[in-house]
């Protein structure tokens, strides 16, 4: 990894585990002694902390980033509703857009940072209005994209479709993290052998089963940023 990096987090579906492998990425990027940022652009599903929405997500990765921000910059749009983020900002009167989040983003992009990362929400399609959708985001901020592979029953036709989805809006992927999300998930080792033949990026860690509680320390030895493209 080169020093300097800025990288989207998108996942093959919801519960592809983005958060978690978001945090194994800092933590492994802090323990060479790099200082690490991320943002939540958006999040849906929150509940209230002191009179103020708080999303677990944003929270875990603000407690896995080396260096500190406001829980505003990280997250600055929060719905409480665990749905999808335009149905919930159209419940609270509210309309999301790229060119807003990106805006967001920007400011907190400025920031020095050897790592920066941005968590998307849900997977790569998922609407942010009747016209955009969050990749929009992903081509105004000209991020590459590592994509979080939820390993299941089903997961390399949802993880070709992303990556033929990213790479068709012109963005790169820069590569990609086998997370497995399902612990009797039959023919394991086929699957995870058949996705590295067939998904135009480098493998940056396979990650077991670790259960809930678990931390962005205990994903970390299963990430090999060396892996990473060095532009």
């Amino acid at each position: 990894m080169t020093r300097r990096q800025k990288l989207f987090i998108a996942g093959t579906d919801t519960d592809a585990g983005k958060t978690l492998i978001a945090c194994g990425l800092l933590e492994a990027a802090k323990q060479q002694g790099l200082r690490t940022l991320a943002l939540k652009p958006v999040a849906a599903g929150a509940e209230p902390v002191d009179g103020e929405l708080r999303n677990d997500d944003a929270l875990a990765l603000m407690s896995a980033m080396s260096e500190s921000m406001s829980y505003e910059q990280v997250n600055p749009v929060v719905f409480a509703e665990p749905i999808a983020p335009h149905i919930a900002a159209e419940r609270a009167g509210r309309r999301l857009s790229a060119a807003q989040l990106a805006g967001y983003c920007r400011g907190a992009m400025m920031r020095p940072a050897d790592l920066l990362l941005v968590e998307g929400a849900g997977g790569w399609r998922v609407p942010l209005n009747q016209r955009e959708t969050l990749a929009d985001l992903v081509i105004e901020l000209n991020l590459p994209v590592v994509l979080v592979v939820g390993m299941k029953l089903g997961c390399i036709n949802h993880a070709l479709l992303t990556a033929e989805a990213i790479r068709s809006d012109g963005m790169p992927l820069a590569g990609w993290v086998a997370n497995r999300v399902d612990p009797e998930m039959a023919r394991f080792d086929e699957n995870l052998e058949t996705l590295k033949a067939m998904l135009p990026a480098p493998c940056l860690g396979v990650v077991p089963h670790l259960g809930k509680g678990a931390s962005g320390a205990d994903v970390a030895p299963f990430i090999d940023l060396a892996a990473l493209p060095l532009s």
